[in-house]
């Protein structure tokens, strides 16, 4: 075989592997197809915190602020891909889901800047997420008052949703409320206060009733309450209240975490 045969044959290799190489990393390297509507990658369920507000009782401006900033931080906790969703507890005593469900597109400063341009990504996250963020939170700390607080009704409802089952890695719940459950479940209200504890249903009635209604979804689920202290009830709030529910908790196999607002 004369020496330009070998050369041409040595071309056409070289040729051949280069487009190879292009068409593989095409098929490899293509941008992964995320959901318009929550722009969570397709396919998969990621990560989900849900962050639930009580707006059954009144706030004053200082836990207003205060709740206002635990949102921004629960937004600051997530990685890319995890997804967040916001739900009232509404005037009514009812769950109801913001338009805010969207999974953390990524910001600038999360990203590698040799693959991708941190501005285009800050400008993307900033227009898909943190602009309907901003949209939803002005609301969402708007205080109300409302005669029903079915609290754990509402975590039971939202454990529920396909997005937040038990097939779902990761899953936590921020809940700021005052605790004061008030439903046909059970009432820390009542005539005689200091009767609390004596009027408190078993914790293991209430979870088994709640497992019953609505089944095993809060199994696993971590839940950080930020407790909202109401006049005249800041000692049963931070004692028996606190205690009650933790045994509740228990009982429904999830972990649960407090603090104050």
């Amino acid at each position: 075989m004369r020496g330009k045969d070998i050369i041409g044959i040595f071309n056409l290799i070289v040729v051949a592997g280069v487009l190879g190489a292009i068409s593989y990393a095409a098929l490899v390297l293509q941008p992964a197809e995320y959901d318009p509507d929550t722009l969570c990658l397709v396919g998969e369920k990621p990560a989900h915190t849900v962050l639930v507000i009580d707006k059954t009782d009144l706030y004053t401006p200082a836990q207003t602020e205060a709740i206002r900033q635990l949102v921004l931080q629960a937004r600051d906790r997530l990685a890319i891909g995890q997804r967040l969703s916001l739900y009232e507890l509404d005037a009514r005593g009812e769950l109801e889901e913001t338009p805010f469900s969207l999974c953390n597109p990524g910001r600038g400063e999360q990203i590698n800047p040799l693959y991708r341009n941190p501005s285009r990504v800050e400008a993307r996250y900033q227009a898909l997420f943190e602009d309907p963020l901003q949209d939803v939170l002005a609301d969402l700390v708007e205080p109300r008052n409302a005669p029903a607080s079915p609290i754990i009704e509402a975590l039971a409802r939202i454990a529920r949703e396909d997005a937040f089952d038990a097939t779902t890695p990761g899953r936590d719940i921020i809940l700021v409320s005052d605790m004061l459950q008030n439903s046909a479940l059970f009432s820390v209200y009542g005539a005689a206060r200091y009767d609390l504890a004596g009027r408190l249903p078993d914790p293991r009635d209430v979870a088994a009733q709640v497992e019953r209604e609505f089944g095993y979804g809060l199994r696993g689920v971590a839940i950080e309450i930020h407790l909202i202290p109401r006049e005249g009830w800041e000692g049963q709030q931070a004692g028996i209240i606190q205690a009650y529910w933790s045994e509740v908790f228990r009982h429904l196999g999830m972990r649960d975490y407090w603090s104050a607002v």
